[in-house]
Parts: structure tokens; C-alpha cells; sequence
């Protein structure tokens, strides 16, 4: 057998294996993936800079999540996430620019600089916001859900949080509601670990805070590596699939880790050492562009997605930085009772 022989028969090979989910479909859990990591970056490079005000929170470490649901979505249905959502929106289509202007009050901005990194939303783009009170998004969820099927529309609606999550009331009450009326919502939990700074384990009776409390609910119990997109979209998929059926929510639990401490004010030293570097082994895009090469994609492939998000990011933080501040008068309306800020003076 020569080599072109064996290069063929590899390509076969890789192809039968690659049914299920498709080449096209992989490059685009790739580009979904890059485009996150790269604007992310961007965001914490441009807080050093003194071009973000506050703090964010950033999602690196756990782009596969995002990527594998987002790919997953159809026009029309719902995300809702926490304050830790940048990753979310993007893989929705809303433009790096539009999130990075946000990020810098910028006019261009998704909510022309008003909202800033943590309420992040965009209902064209399906994205019914980014939620600051652990929780309080759950129950909403359920509400977008009870809609799509009182009006027996086709859309799902995905809620995110993280672990800690997983010890708030609302938690239980959404999952019961959801279960109870067979609703179409996916619920997931990104558990990274740490509940803000506490290990989630440390406060947690049993081991997978969202997936051994499936069965109080009547739902499957069900862990995803949630720093791999193959298992987070087929997870995605199956889910998605029963929730169209009028079969009810899922709760999945993706394991992940992010790779920044909770919030740009946290250097995170109360990890163990070594533990994010044992992490970044498993690095989603590491991952994926491995797997992307064992497939038979070709490294100029998955080069031109690289070279065209970094392209990408680097255009639309120009067009951030040329942008106009949010305008005086935008940004003091509807934040005191009567309309205005200037009842103070």
C-alpha cells in the first residue's frame, strides 16, 4: 500500500467515524471556539488598558460549552446565562464588536454601553440576558419554556449556570416546575469547580452537584466532558431532540474548568497549585484541533479559522476604540424613579 493509499484509507476511516456530527459541523464548533477565546482575550487585554471599567468575567477554559450548544440552537430558541456569559452570546451570533463595544461603554455597544459585561442580551439573536443574582434566571427559563408551549411553538430554551447554583432554592423550584408541566428547557450546569472562590465539593453533599440531583425530579442523571464540543453538541442534540418531542427538560452537568480566577479582581491563588496547569492539558482548543487533524482536516483549514478570528477581534476593537462614549442622556434615563439623575441636585 503506498502512501496515497494509506492516506485515503485514513480519510475513509476518520469519515466514518465523523458521521454523526459532519466536517462542516466540526469547523464550525472550531471557529465558534477560536472566535470566543480570542475576544475574551481581547477583553481581559483591553482591561489591562484601562479600556474596560469595572470588573468582568471571563469564560476562558470553557469555550466547548458555549461553542456545542450554540452550534447545537436553532434560530428562534432561547439562552439564558449568569453574569459569566460573554462566551454565550457569542456563540449566538451577536458580533465581537457589539460585545467588546459593551464592555468599554462604547455607543456601538449591544445595549449602546448601558449594560455593561454582566447584563449582556440580545432577544434577535435569541439571547434573553445575562444575570447577575445566582439563580434568578431559572425560574425565567421556565416561564420562556411555559410560553413555547402554551403558544405550541418549536423554539427550546437553554438555561446556563454554574455549580453553585446547585444550592440555591431556585435551583429546585425550576427544575420541579419544568418537570412537573414536561417543559422544553435544557437545563446546564458549567461546573467549573469553584463557586466563585469555595470548591463547590467543600459545601456540596453529594459529588456532581447538578447531575445526583437529577433523580429528585424524575430526570436522567448526565455528566458531559464540557471541555469537549463533540460530547457537549451530541448531549445538546439528544436534549434539544426530547424537548421538541413534548417529552420535557433535561439537566445536564459539563465539567469544566475556567482558566482565570472568578472575576478580573481575583488572581485565584486559592487553587491548589498545580491544578490549572493539569487543566490546561485538556485545553478545549488544544482538544479540538487535535481532533480536527484526526479527522483529515487540513492544517490550512484550521489555520484560515485562526488568522481569520484573530482578523476579526483586531477589527472590531478599532472600531470599539473610534466609537462614541454612550451619550449623557442614554445613560442617566430610567435609573432613578422619575427618569433622570439630575432630582439629586
Amino acid at each position: 500500500m503506498n502512501a496515497r493509499t494509506k492516506r485515503s484509507a485514513k480519510s475513509a476511516s476518520a469519515a466514518a467515524r465523523n458521521d454523526d456530527i459532519g466536517e462542516d459541523v466540526r469547523l464550525a464548533l472550531y471557529r465558534s471556539q477560536v472566535e470566543i477565546r480570542d475576544c475574551e482575550q481581547r477583553a481581559y487585554d483591553l482591561f489591562l488598558q484601562n479600556l474596560v471599567k469595572g470588573t468582568s468575567h471571563l469564560a476562558l477554559g470553557q469555550e466547548a460549552i458555549a461553542a456545542g450548544f450554540g452550534v447545537a440552537m436553532k434560530p428562534g430558541d432561547k439562552s439564558f446565562c449568569t453574569y459569566r456569559g460573554h462566551h454565550h452570546t457569542l456563540a449566538r451570533g451577536v458580533s465581537m464588536e457589539k460585545v467588546l463595544g459593551e464592555l468599554m461603554q462604547r455607543d456601538n455597544g449591544l445595549m449602546r454601553g448601558k449594560g455593561g459585561s454582566m447584563h449582556l442580551a440580545s432577544s434577535e439573536h435569541g439571547v434573553l440576558g445575562s444575570y447577575a443574582i445566582i439563580g434568578a434566571h431559572l425560574p425565567l427559563a421556565c416561564g420562556s419554556a411555559l410560553r413555547a408551549q402554551y403558544m405550541g411553538d418549536d423554539d427550546v430554551t437553554v438555561c446556563f449556570f454554574g455549580d453553585g447554583t446547585t444550592n440555591i432554592g431556585a435551583f429546585h423550584e425550576a427544575l420541579n416546575f419544568a418537570a412537573v408541566y414536561k417543559l422544553p428547557v435544557v437545563f446546564v450546569c458549567e461546573n467549573n469547580l469553584y463557586m466563585e472562590y469555595t470548591p463547590i465539593g467543600e459545601v456540596t453533599a453529594v459529588e456532581h452537584p447538578a447531575a445526583d440531583r437529577a433523580g429528585a425530579y424524575g430526570l436522567p442523571s448526565i455528566i458531559v466532558d464540557g471541555n469537549d464540543a463533540d460530547a457537549v453538541y451530541r448531549a445538546a442534540q439528544e436534549a434539544f431532540a426530547k424537548a421538541r418531542a413534548g417529552d420535557g427538560p433535561s439537566l445536564i452537568e459539563c465539567k469544566t474548568y475556567r482558566h482565570s480566577g472568578h472575576s478580573r479582581a481575583d488572581p485565584g491563588k486559592y487553587r491548589p497549585e498545580g491544578e490549572l496547569e493539569k487543566w490546561k492539558e485538556r485545553d478545549p482548543l488544544k482538544i479540538y484541533r487535535q481532533r480536527l487533524a484526526e479527522f483529515g482536516v487540513s492544517e490550512d483549514q484550521i489555520k484560515a479559522i485562526e488568522e481569520a478570528s484573530k482578523t476579526k477581534v483586531d477589527e472590531a476593537t478599532e472600531a470599539c476604540k473610534a466609537a462614541p462614549p454612550t451619550p449623557e442622556d442614554l445613560l442617566f434615563t430610567d435609573v432613578y424613579a422619575d427618569g433622570k439623575w439630575s432630582w439629586r441636585n
